[in-house]
């Protein structure tokens, strides 16, 4: 009797060469659906690079009405991304991917630039 072994290969996400962040497809959706939900029409998702976290820095995403001045804005699939300079160099080339698993569901960042990243994937170092 042959038994076949099955193992998950985990698929690594990558943004498009000179794209400063990415979301899957997934991910866009699930943007528009908090949005509507929040009652926010014109503003977009605020993408943030902040000290803690088990890795030393975490991501922070909210809700944002409007870009601020110094934003790169970034819009794919109707969801406009706001990011700020400083946040920008630790995130270039980052997707952002939404999951449903094991440990509930929420956005997955996959970053080339970490270096060390924690089991959450909510934090890095780099």
């Amino acid at each position: 009797m042959d038994h076949e072994m099955h193992h998950e290969e985990e698929i690594t996400l990558r943004a498009p060469e000179g794209t400063a962040l990415m979301l899957t497809d997934v991910a866009v959706e699930k943007v528009k659906e908090v949005m509507t939900r929040d009652g926010v029409k014109d503003g977009g998702l605020r993408i943030a690079i902040v000290g803690g976290g088990c890795s030393g820095f975490q991501y922070n995403l909210s809700l944002d009405e409007s870009a601020r001045e110094d934003d790169i804005i970034i819009e794919q699939g109707g969801v406009r991304l706001f990011l700020d300079p400083i946040s920008q160099q630790y995130v270039y080339g980052t997707v952002i991917d939404y999951v449903n698993g094991l440990h509930g569901a929420g956005f997955k960042f996959v970053n080339p630039n970490a270096n060390r990243t924690c089991g959450c994937g909510s934090s890095f170092s780099a």
